[in-house]
Order: C-alpha cells, then structure tokens, then sequence
C-alpha cells in the first residue's frame, strides 16, 4: 500500500491559492492514501469567531469538492482538515473522501490556544474508516497529546492513524513514535510549514511530517521549512498483530479493570 503526506505552507485565506500548490506539488503521483494538513485550505491563526465562520464549509463546499476532484486524480483515499459548519457551529475537522463521496469527518477533540475560542470541541467520538479492506483513523494535531485518541483508533481496529496538523510545539513528532509502539499501528502525520502572525499571535509551523510504523520506526521525515510531498509502501497487515514477543500481546494484556480513573 502507497501511503504519503503533502506538506504545505498555507496562505491565510486564500483557498484557490492553497488548492493550486497542493495540485503542483502532485502532479502525476498515483497513491493509496493522502494525508493534508489541518485546515490546509484557509491558514490557521484567527482574529476572531466572525472570521473563522467566514472561512467555514458545510459538506458539500469548496474544500469538499477540491477533496474529491484530488482524490480522482490521484486515486487515492484523502483526509485533510477544514472549517466545519453544522448548522450555527464551527469545528476543527478534517474529512476522508475517496472517489466521488465524502466518507466521514471527524472533529477535533481537543482544542489547542485560542481555538477554544473559535471553535466548538468535537460532539462525536473517534471512528474507522474500511476504505478497500485497509481500516483508516483520523485524528487531528494536539490530539496527539492524549495517548486515549490513537488507543481508542486502534481499539477499532485503525491500521492507520491519518494525522493533519499544524503543529507549533516541538515534541509531536517524537510523540508519533511512542504512539505507534504503544498501539502497534502505522501514522501518517501531516504538518504545515511557514509562520502567520496576526493579531497578537505569531506562529512558527514545524514542518517534519512523518511517516511512522507500528514499530516505532520513522520510514519517512520531511524537512522543517520546505513544501515536501513523500511516499513509503507499507504492509497494513503488520499492524494487525498485536503480539509484541511471543508472550506479550499489547491489547489482550490491558488490565482495564485496574485502571483507575480513565
């Protein structure tokens, strides 16, 4: 299986512009899955509520229509993330779609800064996404933090945990590390480069997306300050054996009814 990100540098508030350097950098390629950044079409650091609902997308909008038209090109399964509209409510979500439908779309669980501001925190729990017989999670940025997201994806069954981020903190991506060890999955983290300072807020993008195995291993590492777009093929099968040794299995050897306080 063909997996990869696009790592981008968004221009804040111009989606044409954003769609277009996502369509460069791709080109020709051919995969199975695609990861976007988080918000890839808008930029992230808002001045205010009004402004995020004036960037903010139903269903079937301009970010969705975009989704498929790459995912056709491509043929492959995409997630990136978007201002979600649902009814008078704004979410940090990112949606899958593959082919000519959006399959689902998660929002965001735990906000980060200002976002509380902006955004309302997710209303639905985590879910797994059967594109082709390989099972997709999605969760997004700062979810990474809290080691129930990834474990609640791969308690579901997740192969891989899709990851759009635009990520500031510097620890994320040796995070990705234990995550995927922790729950024997693969993750495909997706991050932005590139600063935006507006109002009193001034953000510098990490970059360094990456590719993670249920090993723990890094199979793929992007630059900090480039567009970057990379590949690696991945055996979704190794993900579904939870055997550690011969004596260790990660899940089956859970002692929940121990656990104090989850």
């Amino acid at each position: 299986m063909k997996v990869g990100y696009i790592q981008t540098s968004p221009i804040f508030n111009k989606k044409e512009k954003n769609f277009d350097q996502i369509n460069d950098l791709v080109s020709e390629i051919k995969a199975d899955l695609l990861v976007l950044p988080e918000l890839f079409a808008t930029g992230y650091t808002f001045i205010s509520k009004k402004e995020a609902d004036s960037l903010a997308e139903e269903l079937d909008g301009q970010t969705a229509q975009f989704l498929i038209n790459l995912s056709k090109k491509t043929k492959a399964t995409i997630v990136g993330g978007f201002i979600e509209k649902n009814k008078n409510t704004l979410y940090n979500s990112a949606m899958i779609v593959f082919g000519s439908k959006v399959l689902g779309v998660y929002r965001k669980l735990h906000l980060y800064y200002k976002e509380k501001l902006w955004f309302s925190p997710g209303n639905k729990p985590p879910e797994v996404y059967k594109v082709n017989d390989v099972n997709i999670g999605i969760m997004i940025c700062f979810d990474w933090i809290f080691p129930e997201t990834a474990r609640s994806l791969a308690l579901l069954g997740a192969d891989i945990i899709t990851h759009p981020a635009n990520l500031v903190l510097p620890y994320c991506q040796d995070a990705m590390v234990t995550r995927c060890l922790e729950n024997r999955v693969f993750a495909i983290t997706s991050n932005r480069i590139g600063e935006e300072k507006r109002g009193t807020d001034h953000f510098k993008f990490t970059g360094k997306s990456q590719i993670t195995s249920y090993k723990g291993e890094i199979l793929s590492s992007a630059p900090e300050a480039k567009e970057f777009l990379d590949f690696v093929d991945i055996d979704v099968n190794r993900a579904r054996d939870k055997n550690l040794n011969e004596y260790n299995n990660l899940f089956e050897e859970r002692r929940i009814n121990f656990y104090k306080n989850t």
